[in-house]
């Protein structure tokens, strides 16, 4: 088992700096304030610096809410991650999400460094939990035939939004509206198969039928069920994990214990960080992940 940290190489977006459980941000030209409970230290930029944020996420309430300055949220704004896909970004209501997990970048790269080979034969990936498509976006660029699943209705409405706006409108992508549990249960009844797994589930969430998930109890049936959806052509697993419980270490053994019918393969498993641009550099951990490839 081989471990790695992957920083963050997002072009149009900075992590501008951080501290006392806060980060500073840019995503092209838009800078934020929001809460980040890994960020223990003290901040490096004077407070002039982080006034000058057009938003704030206050967490004084048990969802949070935005603050703006000039009390009006900016409009809706656009980036696009090295000329493969786009991503809408905007202030949501309660949550201090804006659409985009930049840290994950390595993951796209991943993808989109390793095209489907045109053999003729359908090469398909399953990215579960997908929130706003980044991953099926890539996925779908580098040739996957992609079904994307999340239990968000508007998250999967963004997706499809994304989609567009990437100019992949006939890309081969099923969003899929849908508990990721009992969707991967009717899809193994089905025979259907996948060649490449993507998940990115939350601690803690609710399907659109009001099921409940809480990802120490129920990860494991999930990745028990997804040992079945992987075909024999299997090449690709990715796990990323936001538990604070959770470690590198534990995601590896999962995937390899998903894996273990599968011959041949490799195992990595590690961190996700992003570099402060300011001055201490200092790196900040948001995610850890396991990677299964052959």
């Amino acid at each position: 088992m081989n471990i790695s940290l992957l920083t963050t190489d997002f072009p149009g977006y900075a992590l501008l700096d951080s501290g006392d459980r806060r980060k500073l941000e840019d995503f092209g030209g838009v800078r934020i304030v929001r809460s980040e409970p890994k960020a223990w230290w003290k901040p490096t930029l004077p407070r002039e610096e982080w006034a000058k944020a057009v938003a704030v996420h206050e967490d004084d309430s048990r969802e949070g809410r935005w603050k703006f300055r000039g009390n009006a949220a900016p409009a809706p704004w656009t980036l696009r991650f090295r000329g493969a896909f786009s991503l809408q970004l905007r202030f949501m209501d309660r949550s201090k999400q804006i659409g985009v997990f930049p840290e994950q970048s390595p993951h796209w790269d991943r993808i989109l460094k390793n095209p489907v080979p045109a053999t003729g034969k359908p090469m398909r990936l399953l990215n579960l939990f997908g929130y706003t498509g980044a991953a099926s976006l890539a996925a779908a660029r580098a040739g996957w035939r992609v079904t994307h699943v999340d239990a968000s209705k508007p998250a999967v409405a963004w997706g499809r939004r994304n989609q567009e706006l990437s100019g992949l409108g006939d890309a081969p992508i099923r969003w899929i509206l849908e508990d990721a549990v009992k969707f991967c249960r009717r899809e193994a009844r089905r025979g259907n198969a996948y060649e490449a797994i993507l998940l990115d589930p939350p601690a803690f969430g609710r399907g659109p039928g009001g099921e409940l998930w809480k990802v120490e109890r129920d990860l494991p049936e999930l990745l028990r069920v997804c040992r079945d959806l992987l075909s024999p052509d299997a090449r690709l697993m990715i796990l990323t994990l936001y538990t604070i419980d959770a470690s590198s270490v534990l995601c590896g053994n999962l995937l390899a214990e998903t894996t273990a019918h599968l011959r041949g393969g490799n195992v990595e498993v590690g961190e996700l960080a992003t570099r402060e641009t300011s001055a201490a550099a200092r790196l900040l951990p948001l995610s850890l992940w396991g990677r299964w490839t052959r």
